[in-house]
């Protein structure tokens, strides 16, 4: 190998002649790997970019520590919304009086739907996320702890405590993430559920207190509130999903509230008493919540512990590994991906970044991981986000340069022949040279699906007003994007109505 000294800046991926004392041995006997590529993590982002680097004809080797899948198939995506799939049906037999049709309040099997759950897992790991559909690619994936011992060396380490030191030209840490757990004196005696432990459960309590009031515990509380379980969500913020429009997010309190899941804001949790019973205070006030289990859903800390980082000079904080727009550490032959680089903690954006680290380290240019990466939250109705809120967008641009479009589904006709409710707000940041779309947010049956229209509009600057001309499907929930976008359409005409030709009764007014 020829020793590379490339600077941060440059496109080239460092490649360094420089072998530990066990690489040293390793080398000498044989026993270590020259490839092109190591992976650290087959979850999303690793899955995608192994696939990717064997298609561009390049030696991958890939160490997995657990399963194949990684969080979003054991403990996060798939199964919370195999949840949330039994719990919409057990809802639409509770209230099937509103389509005409009997209603059902037969008594729930949870552990049945908790079997399902798991079955929906294991299809999927045998199949798409099957360990020999990736060997059979040409993949090498070694199962075992993976940890940094050079810039371009991957020591793994198998369960039965043998070693297998591997040499790349690139490494590209996906190591993930893990729920957070608070330090809560009395929460570690009591026992505590997290989205890695739920979903094993063989009895499920008839109780639970969710800790934390973002994505995971709303999804979470509203579905288990559905299938008979009684739920109490204690947030610390003084609003539930902080991150995502506010007014979108009060429309869907309310209908959280309506179904009676107990929510409680405001709320810093400070200790749990035998019983289990949690104790929390707000507005100075100590409250007690008795309850059968604890599911503590409080954010995400990135799997760092193990990775060897420091000793490599790969420089990582709480959020995770420090990457610049080209998802590089600061090791320019070591990029991260997905939760461990601690930047949008989803499987999208995970298989994104891993791709584009890719691209950006074998390929002329820079690829950037710019894009904007949208979200959703699977509660029933859906709540999906692109870009800006309206306050973010205020705030960086000034309120006279900022308008917001609001768009009711109660005129929709899909909404009310479904039985549906919500609503779309679009951020316009209205400029000298046009106006564009900075931010979109939906509140819908089918919010994550509709989501993709409006970020592509943010990412090609398209102004709510272009909308209008992109003819929808009807009777569909979108119909209301072209709906919105008319009608600013037509309020631009409005102000322009002085230039329309005149007409009159009997004149000609087609031809020439």
């Amino acid at each position: 190998m020829l020793a590379s000294n490339a600077p941060v800046g440059s496109n080239t991926v460092a490649v360094n002649t420089r072998i530990t004392p066990g690489g040293l041995w390793a080398v000498l006997f044989g026993m270590r790997d020259d490839v092109d590529l190591v992976i650290v993590g087959l979850g999303s982002g690793g899955m995608t970019a192994a696939q990717f680097a064997v298609e561009l004809g390049r030696t991958v080797v890939v160490a997995e520590r657990h399963r194949v899948g990684g969080d979003c198939l054991w403990t996060g995506c798939v199964p919370s919304k195999a949840l949330i799939a039994s719990a919409r049906v057990a809802h639409h037999l509770r209230h099937a009086d509103r389509f005409g049709l009997p209603t059902s309040d037969a008594p729930i099997d949870l552990s049945a739907v908790w079997r399902r759950v798991r079955a929906v897992r294991e299809e999927i790991a045998s199949g798409d996320d099957d360990p020999a559909r990736f060997r059979a690619m040409g993949i090498d994936l070694a199962l075992g702890e993976a940890r940094l011992t050079g810039p371009n060396e991957v020591t793994i380490t198998a369960t039965d405590g043998s070693t297998r030191q591997v040499c790349a030209g690139l490494i590209l840490l996906c190591a993930g993430s893990r729920p957070t757990v608070p330090d809560v004196p009395g929460l570690v005696e009591a026992g505590y559920l997290t989205s890695e432990t739920i979903f094993e459960l063989d009895d499920v309590p008839p109780r639970l207190v969710m800790v934390g009031g973002g994505p995971i515990a709303i999804e979470l509380a509203q579905a288990c509130h559905r299938l008979g379980i009684d739920v109490t969500v204690l947030q610390r913020a003084p609003t539930i999903l902080p991150r995502d429009e506010p007014e979108l997010v009060a429309l869907l309190r309310h209908q959280l509230d309506a179904e009676g899941v107990v929510i409680h804001t405001g709320v810093e949790v400070v200790r749990v008493d035998p019983g289990p019973v949690v104790v929390g205070v707000a507005d100075g006030v100590e409250q007690r919540w008795p309850t059968d289990g604890i599911v503590v859903a409080a954010g995400r800390t990135p799997n760092l512990e193990a990775l060897g980082l420091e000793a490599v000079g790969v420089d990582a904080n709480a959020q995770g590994v420090v990457v610049d727009e080209r998802m590089r550490s600061t090791v320019p032959s070591i990029y991260a991906a997905g939760d461990v680089a601690g930047r949008q903690l989803f499987t999208h954006a995970a298989t994104y970044q891993a791709v584009r680290a890719l691209r950006d380290a074998w390929f002329p240019g820079k690829g950037k991981a710019d894009s904007i990466i949208p979200w959703a939250t699977f509660t029933d109705p859906e709540l999906a986000h692109a870009g800006m809120t309206a306050a973010e967008a205020a705030d960086e641009f000034g309120e006279d340069a900022v308008v917001v479009h609001r768009w009711s589904l109660e005129h929709n006709d899909r909404a009310h022949a479904d039985g549906s409710t919500g609503a779309i707000v679009l951020v316009e940041h209205q400029r000298r040279i046009g106006s564009r779309i900075v931010g979109a947010h939906i509140l819908a049956e089918t919010a994550g699906e509709l989501i993709g229209e409006l970020t592509l509009a943010i990412e090609q600057e398209r102004s709510v007003s272009q909308l209008g001309s992109v003819v929808h499907v009807y009777p569909t929930i979108a119909t209301s994007i072209q709906q919105l976008g008319g009608a600013a359409a037509t309020q631009t005409a409005i102000r322009y109505r002085w230039l329309m030709k005149a007409t009159g009764a009997g004149r000609r007014t087609g031809g020439t």
